[in-house]
């Protein structure tokens, strides 16, 4: 089935991925860039069923214009990826004001305006579907990456409720996790702070150093074509998953994350009860639990 996608950061890394294996199967693609020419080779060889627009997606107000196009322009589109996002890393205290405002609004806000602006669209014609790429960063946390990790959190919290909101217009949701993958994005994209000495020798200190290339990389098992595959065979589900956990790293991380929050909530069960009040009856668990 020929579909037609909206994608936000196609230059490189995921986005690119998906936007070659898209159009190589026959769908058409409206490819969003900061740089757009870096999708002349694509152009040059699929034509019109490559649409693009240059899009710093942190501009709302071009954000709507672009999108606007691309519906008027394509007639339907029925599947939007919100894919554009980099890392800032580097201890809270080590930030500008300017990084974190920057950090948030490529991250989370753009991310919330692109639902915002493609809604009435979708709603419209009568459903569609909405890819997030997210990370198992919105599962699990490390130390160095605090304003990344609050981003791809609150971009997690966000679909959550986001999901319901949507559904009875038939408007699916499908939140990607990917781990560590051979995209060059912490040495391409990434943003490092401006180290402090007090940090140096601590946590955020060796994974700056990580990060930095100053110490060994983290492994990197993710194939980034493969996950392009993944992501597009997820879209040609009936059924959309709301999570993609793509990655045996992003997979193991995560399980352990879940479990560990779930052995807390449970050992502190008897205090949060103890703190209901007198005359409130809990109702009851549904069967099997």
């Amino acid at each position: 089935m020929t579909r037609t996608w909206f994608i936000t950061g196609t230059s490189s890394g995921f986005g690119r991925h998906l936007t070659e294996q898209l159009l190589a199967r026959g769908d058409r693609v409206a490819a969003t860039a900061r740089r757009p020419e870096s999708l002349d080779d694509l152009a040059a060889r699929y034509g019109e069923r490559l649409w693009r627009a240059r899009l710093d997606v942190t501009d709302t107000t071009a954000l709507r214009e672009v999108v606007d196009h691309a519906f008027t322009d394509l007639g339907r589109i029925d599947v939007v990826v919100s894919n554009a996002g980099y890392g800032l890393f580097g201890a809270a205290e080590e930030l500008t004001d300017e990084q974190i405002d920057r950090q948030i609004a490529t991250n989370l806000t753009a991310p919330i305006q692109l639902v915002r602006a493609a809604t009435p669209h979708l709603r419209r014609q009568g459903g569609g579907r909405y890819i997030q790429i997210a990370s198992v960063g919105g599962q699990v946390a490390f130390p160095a990456m605090s304003l990344y990790h609050a981003t791809k959190w609150g971009i997690e919290g966000f679909w959550e409720s986001a999901v319901a909101e949507l559904a009875p217009f038939g408007i699916d949701v499908t939140v990607v996790e990917p781990g560590v993958a051979r995209t060059g994005f912490a040495a391409d994209s990434s943003v490092l702070g401006a180290p402090l000495p007090e940090y140096a020798d601590g946590p955020s200190g060796r994974m700056r150093g990580v990060l930095s290339g100053d110490l060994p990389p983290l492994p990197a098992p993710g194939d980034p074509a493969k996950i392009a595959a993944a992501i597009i065979a997820s879209a040609d589900r009936a059924e959309a998953p709301f999570r993609l956990t793509l990655g045996s790293d992003a997979y193991a991380l995560a399980t352990a994350a879940l479990r560990g929050r779930l052995e807390a909530l449970e050992a502190g069960r008897s205090l949060a009860h103890s703190t209901d009040a007198d005359d409130f009856t809990a109702p009851a668990a549904p069967a099997g639990q």
